[in-house]
């Protein structure tokens, strides 16, 4: 995988400008029959909509056929990972799919086998989970920061194939995405929370000091490509400099690696509603919420 540069997973040095070269999101989508184009606001909220339908269509056949589907979400701070697992599962059935977010190990979880607090969250049959980060946080974080050894991060990278081609013999379909940012627009979106009272409890130490890092991030994450990006679970990078394109392209490509097809539905017929006799309280007995808010007139 070519070098971390200006943008994530591309070639030159970090820091500098584009190197001309074509964009190799619209380079990938030319070779595979697709013609970029162009999305308004609007229509943008509208190809939303479909794909989340399409989303839901997905999980029905998900649950219907005992699928077991796994994404890992990496990459930058401020990449958008969490906004794209939002639109994702916006719509979905929460009982069937679920994100993790592990947060620090625990004194005890310092002490197991590294991949072991991550195993309990695999999906049972037809579930869908979600990793908003993963295990790949010792190939990154971990790494670049001193929290792990040299020989944990070398067992890591000599296990971690092993164990995701072992995920794929049982069955589990595992999807990678690694959401590529630019130093210009990852700079733009750190003042942005930094300047927003909504946004700024994104912005931790930790996020400070990764920037600080950014040229040893990127080496680490070229490194982590070398050993993991495998024929049965590679890496698919998604260009992240624009979220709402982002969002688009990474559902549209999930959706086209699940081969799912419409489940069959019984027709539902509403049941006549119960009569009988029946008083109702009086209305200002009930303890109700101030309507600060009214619709229009």
């Amino acid at each position: 995988m070519a070098g971390d540069g200006a943008r994530d997973g591309r070639g030159g040095q970090a820091g500098e400008g584009g190197s001309g070269a074509a964009d190799p999101s619209v380079t990938a989508a030319l070779a595979a029959g697709i013609t970029p184009r162009r999305l308004s606001r609007k229509e943008y909220e509208k190809e939303l909509a479909r794909l989340q339908t399409e989303l839901v269509r997905m999980q029905e056949w998900i649950v219907h056929t005992g699928y077991r589907l796994v994404v890992v979400f990496e990459g930058r701070d401020t990449a958008g990972k969490g906004g794209t697992i939002k639109r994702i599962i916006e719509r979905l059935n929460a009982r069937q799919c679920r994100v993790v977010a592990l947060g620090t190990p625990t004194e005890r979880e310092r002490t197991q086998w590294y991949f072991q607090r991550y195993v309990p969250h695999l999906p049972a049959a037809g579930e869908i989970v979600l990793f908003d980060r993963s295990w790949y946080n010792r190939a990154g974080v971990e790494r670049v920061m001193g929290f792990c050894t040299e020989a944990e991060y070398e067992d890591f990278v000599r296990t971690c194939p092993q164990l995701e081609r072992a995920l794929v013999r049982s069955g589990i379909v595992l999807v990678k995405y690694w959401l590529s940012l630019s130093d210009e627009e990852q700079e733009r979106r750190f003042q942005e929370r930094i300047d927003d009272p909504g946004k700024r409890w994104k912005l931790s130490a930790m996020d400070l000091e990764a920037r600080a890092r950014w040229v040893d991030f990127a080496r680490a994450k070229d490194e982590m490509f070398a050993y993991t990006d495998v024929r049965e679970a590679p890496w698919h990078v998604v260009d992240a400099d624009d979220k709402r394109t982002a969002r688009l392209n990474l559902i549209s490509h999930l959706l086209s690696v699940v081969p799912y097809e419409d489940v069959p539905h019984e027709r539902i017929v509403l049941p006549d509603r119960q009569r009988a006799a029946y008083s109702r309280p009086p209305i200002d007995s009930q303890t109700w919420v101030p309507a600060r808010y009214l619709p229009d007139a």
